[in-house]
């Protein structure tokens, strides 16, 4: 019996970005990928995929990464699921391919690569 795919979603405003990291992630295989370009939708993604793990892009047009993480936080049924914010602002200062923390949020600084990603993926679940 093949293993079940670990369903992880992304929330980035960049559709290159998100377009690029599923196609990444799914050909590597074991994952099955939604992504959401709106932080607006969050909660409705969340709701149709249950995923097993989200990426969170800190800074959106329409509201912030962590307003969209409070919403998932104060959302009964994913308020368990981790959540890795993906942020550009501070990839000088963050060693690459680390998981680091603002404010004790975990945070992947971009750009990133798929192994990383994997590994990340890998240590939440």
């Amino acid at each position: 019996m093949a293993e079940a795919k670990k369903k992880v979603l992304f929330i980035d405003d960049e559709e290159a970005f998100v377009t690029m990291v599923k196609m990444n992630l799914e050909e590597a295989g074991g994952f099955d990928v939604r992504t959401e370009t709106r932080g607006t939708r969050a909660l409705e993604a969340i709701r149709e995929f249950k995923p097993d793990m989200i990426f969170l892009d800190v800074i959106m047009p329409d509201i912030s990464g962590t307003d969209v993480f409070d919403e998932i936080r104060d959302y009964v049924q994913a308020h368990k699921i981790p959540v890795v914010f993906l942020t550009a602002i501070v990839a000088d200062q963050a060693e690459a391919g680390q998981c680091s923390s603002i404010g004790g949020r975990e945070f992947l600084a971009k750009p990133i690569t798929t192994e990383t990603l994997i590994a990340c993926i890998n240590s939440h679940l």
